[in-house]
């Protein structure tokens, strides 16, 4: 009797029962006295995959399980051991002394599709491509001489989109002398233009007809990007699965990683053409920098399409979502508590008036507009969880031994809540940081009580822009225009999961002027 079929049945069986086993007892293997806890809950075999894929938030998940366990525990994610941070001196530790060591970034299957493989510069593992990249981010465009001129960019567009706002008004208002305007879209807008313009030279402010649909559709692809950038798949934590595309998740990954190839390709086409028709003058944007910089070389193994599409797509979604997702955030929050919005237009009366636009020197006057953009970042950071990073070495962390291989998150939402530090800590009180004890705290990561923008090598390195941008929008906006909501009812406040955290829902308010159009800056 031929028993060869029988004798591979049993090894395919033996095998997948050991692979099971394995990742069973998994969790055990590093079960020594000085690990940290691991919370409750791990179900076999994929462990707390239900984290990132509840019917609860994962920031809101992960909070209740520090409750639980402290402000630093592990979690299974199938095979993969997360550690998760919602301590502020924890994370000045780690930041400390082994921020070197956790600067990588685990290779997901999302950071694979639609990060080019590791070519952004966002997910791409730390190393000698990374520090090039950021180098040239760096002196190209977030230097303090380029934002200087960055500012002029931002201003000429925020300018348009207030002058469309008046249009708007005039032509649309209401008996009330009202008009409603839909605050996500108009600040999406904005950031779009403002990011393109920088990255690309386009433009689509005021536009209609095919550069409306156009910059639409371009947002749809930059949101829908960032969605799916955040999400864990079922093959993330148990890569012996890869072969499955459970949820056709990895087809609508690459279906959107192919429009903003084709996006992104299409501007820097447009760019060559110009360059070899003797055309251009000077360099024009960043785009024009970077290729210039890498158009004749491959670099780690990347040729010089991939790297500056790369960089560009990481740039103008970056650059354009988070901003868009903090202003709105401001926004709600000052709707829903009136005296607080209408402080910071008296301090805009009081330092500004209504003779002249509000203009970039005079933000550091404006001392508690400053202290509401901290709160929102306080309650509101445009991610509430920090992009995952992995420990390249043993290390220990708050004297608990944390292996190779293992995943940092940093709970932001959890870590800016911390009663220990904040009193009341989640009401919306923008004064808290007038105070002495927070009035010198800052968002560029050195304060670890407030970090926004993340910590360490792998922070954000638009903060410049961002700031700047993020408080002359708000400045101009509140000094042009009164705002309210329909029937004076609150904002929702909820929250849609995904890389950065935006409102759920649209943001309708009822707009009318305080300034005259026409009064310049």
């Amino acid at each position: 009797m031929d028993l060869s079929y029988l004798q591979e049945n049993y090894a395919l069986i033996l095998g997948t029962f050991g692979i099971i086993v394995i990742l069973y007892c998994l969790p055990f293997l590093y079960k020594t006295t000085n690990t940290p806890p691991e919370a409750r809950g791990a179900w076999p075999i994929i462990g707390h995959f239900k984290v990132f894929n509840g019917s609860d938030l994962p920031h809101v998940t992960l909070s209740s399980m520090a409750d639980q366990h402290g402000p630093i525990f592990t979690i299974q994610l199938g095979i993969h051991r997360i550690l998760v941070v919602s301590n502020s001196e924890i994370v000045k530790e780690i930041i400390t002394n082994h921020d070197l060591i956790v600067s990588d970034r685990p290779n997901y299957i999302a950071a694979k599709i639609l990060g080019r493989n590791g070519a952004s510069f966002t997910f791409t593992p730390y190393g000698p491509y990374w520090r090039g990249i950021r180098k040239i981010i760096s002196q190209e465009l977030f230097s303090n001489s380029r934002l200087e001129k960055l500012m002029l960019v931002q201003m000429k567009e925020l300018e348009k989109s207030i002058k469309s706002m008046h249009e708007l008004w005039r032509e649309k208002r209401d008996e009330q002398g009202k008009v409603l305007v839909e605050m996500k879209n108009w600040f999406g807008e904005l950031d779009m233009n403002i990011m393109l313009k920088i990255v690309a030279g386009k433009c689509y402010t005021g536009g209609y007809g095919e550069d409306k649909e156009e910059m639409m559709n371009y947002r749809e692809i930059i949101r829908v990007w960032f969605h799916y950038f955040g999400q864990f798949l079922v093959a993330d934590a148990l890569p012996f699965l890869n072969w499955l595309d459970l949820g056709g998740y990895k087809k609508k990954m690459k279906r959107v990683a192919k429009q903003l190839d084709s996006m992104v390709g299409k501007w820097l086409e447009e760019h060559r053409r110009t360059r070899s028709s003797g055309n251009a003058i000077g360099v024009n944007d960043f785009m024009d920098v970077m290729s210039q910089v890498a158009e004749d070389d491959d670099i780690a193994g990347y040729n010089a399409d991939t790297i500056i599409k790369a960089t560009c797509e990481s740039l103008i979604a970056g650059g354009s979502d988070t901003i868009t997702v903090m202003l709105t955030w401001v926004i709600s929050l000052l709707l829903n508590n009136r005296f607080t919005l209408i402080k910071v237009q008296e301090e805009l009366a009081t330092h500004v008036g209504k003779d002249r636009q509000v203009n970039e020197s005079d933000i550091k006057n404006l001392l508690y507009l400053q202290a509401v953009v901290k709160e929102t970042f306080r309650l509101y950071p445009s991610a509430f969880l920090n992009a995952p990073r992995t420990f390249v070495k043993d290390c220990t962390i708050a004297g608990y031994h944390i292996p190779k291989g293992t995943w940092l998150i940093i709970n932001k939402w959890k870590l800016h809540r911390d009663p220990k530090i904040w009193t009341n800590p989640c009401e919306f009180r923008p004064e808290r940081f007038l105070s002495p004890k927070h009035m010198g705290l800052d968002v560029k990561g050195t304060n670890f009580e407030l970090i926004p923008y993340g910590v360490g090598r792998r922070r954000c390195p638009g903060i410049g822009l961002a700031n700047q941008g993020l408080h002359i929008v708000l400045a101009t906006l509140l000094q042009n225009f009164d705002m309210s909501t329909p029937n004076g009812a609150p904002i929702d406040m909820s929250v849609t999961a995904g890389l950065t955290n935006p409102k759920a829902t649209p943001l309708e308010v009822l707009v009318s002027p305080r300034l005259h159009a026409t009064i310049d800056a």
